[in-house]
């Protein structure tokens, strides 16, 4: 039975969110004081040691991002939090923005540190106007504390654009252009933020960080999956019995967090499919459920942990109307910046209805899987590339649902 392991969510209903004395009077800013006390290369290197890996989707190792910004020579680097928190069933991050942002301030506080930065903003989803208060008045109580020393913090409100969860798009955005992504290389770490070296992470990574610094790297990689440790809070939606939130280590299996946590699927209904990762993440079916949520373990049958959004369905579901409303999702959201994205998205929205409504074909399915295929490599960014995987894992998985449609 899986049960849950607060470590981002350690604050969580034990102190008040807008009250800095009751985070410091939890061990608050100590570790930045002791990550202060050390060289800069070891504090990433013992980022570097604990093997956490990004929790917004790409699972690259926090400690060797830090260490690409720290080597290059520049009067200016920056920390950005990503905070667009657009991905639909997703609320894990705005969980731990309301209820510790002070957390999330000290990890980017403790990476400005790291790297050589001054300036750090956090990029909140413009949905979100009630955290971005909760940030600025923990922003500003930090200061007037003078924990921060010498490192700002900023917000800034997203206009609703789901591509600007992508880092590049998220930092042309800041800088007050179109959020359209940027071509790479260079990356960020090396050429980000108006041309200088810009660390971005998600939320729920530097909340991470305090915890890495003052408890140590080895004790975190010892906690859950060895190629990816630590843990990971999950949203849960759909039909399933407990539509909440949970935080559990990263080899607890989708089956243990569906029908332990999650209670099983509403209604005594039969299981059907579980979407992990948001919109883009594919469609799973019950004979993969024994699968650590991992990110290496739910890449090797197809999958993402991506977000840690956890969307239940069951044996109603048409799963072609399902993603025929995905795919419509991502057709709208489209910057349209490269042709596989902006071209790809609407014919697949396009063939995809063709196929809900029984006017489709084997042919049209045939074609649905070519066309995902080119677009996951040819588009410019993670929408486009990621954009085809519930169509393409439903046409693996839920095969028969494409054939009822036309039979």
């Amino acid at each position: 039975m899986a049960e849950e392991m607060r470590i981002v969510l350690r604050n969580y209903g034990k102190i008040d969110p807008l009250k800095i004395d009751d985070y410091m009077a939890a061990g608050g800013y100590k570790s930045l004081e002791k990550a202060r006390g050390m060289k800069q290369t070891e504090v990433i290197e013992e980022v570097k040691k604990s093997n956490l890996r990004g929790r917004g989707g790409a699972g690259f190792n926090a400690g060797m991002k830090w260490n690409f910004s720290y080597q290059v020579q520049s009067e200016e680097k920056y920390v950005v939090c990503n905070a667009d928190e657009g991905e639909p069933g997703t609320y894990k991050d705005r969980i731990i923005m309301e209820n510790d942002p002070q957390s999330v301030i000290e990890g980017m506080a403790i990476c400005g540190y790291a790297i050589g930065s001054k300036k750090g903003y956090i990029y909140c989803r413009g949905e979100y106007p009630y955290v971005v208060d909760t940030l600025n008045q923990a922003i500003a109580q930090a200061k007037a504390k003078g924990v921060l020393g010498d490192f700002d913090v900023e917000v800034r409100m997203g206009g609703g654009a789901y591509v600007c969860g992508e880092e590049s798009a998220l930092i042309e955005s800041i800088e007050g252009h179109r959020g359209e992504p940027r071509f790479k290389p260079p990356f960020p770490p090396v050429i980000g933020l108006w041309q200088k070296p810009t660390i971005v992470n998600n939320v729920e990574t530097f909340a991470n960080i305090p915890i890495i610094i003052e408890k140590g790297g080895d004790w975190y990689k010892a906690i859950g999956a060895p190629n990816y440790p630590g843990t990971k809070v999950l949203t849960l939606t759909g039909d399933v019995n407990n539509r909440t939130f949970f935080e559990v280590p990263t080899n607890t299996t989708i089956r243990e967090v569906i029908f332990g946590l999650g209670g099983g699927v509403a209604g005594g209904k039969k299981f059907k499919a579980v979407q992990i990762g948001g919109t883009s993440g594919g469609f799973i079916p019950e004979s993969n459920l024994d699968t650590p949520i991992d990110f290496d373990s739910m890449n090797s049958i197809g999958a993402v942990l991506g977000s840690g959004a956890v969307f239940v369905m069951d044996e109603s579901r048409d799963i072609v109307d399902v993603v025929a409303r995905i795919a419509k999702f991502f057709e709208h959201e489209s910057c349209g910046k490269c042709s596989p994205c902006r071209e790809g998205t609407k014919r697949m929205h396009e063939m995809m209805e063709r196929l809900n409504a029984g006017e489709g074909s084997a042919e049209d399915v045939e074609l649905l899987g070519r066309l995902g295929k080119v677009m996951s490599v040819a588009c410019l960014c993670g929408l486009g590339q990621a954009a085809p995987a519930p169509v393409l894992t439903t046409i693996k998985n839920f095969n028969a649902d494409y054939q009822a449609k036309f039979n």
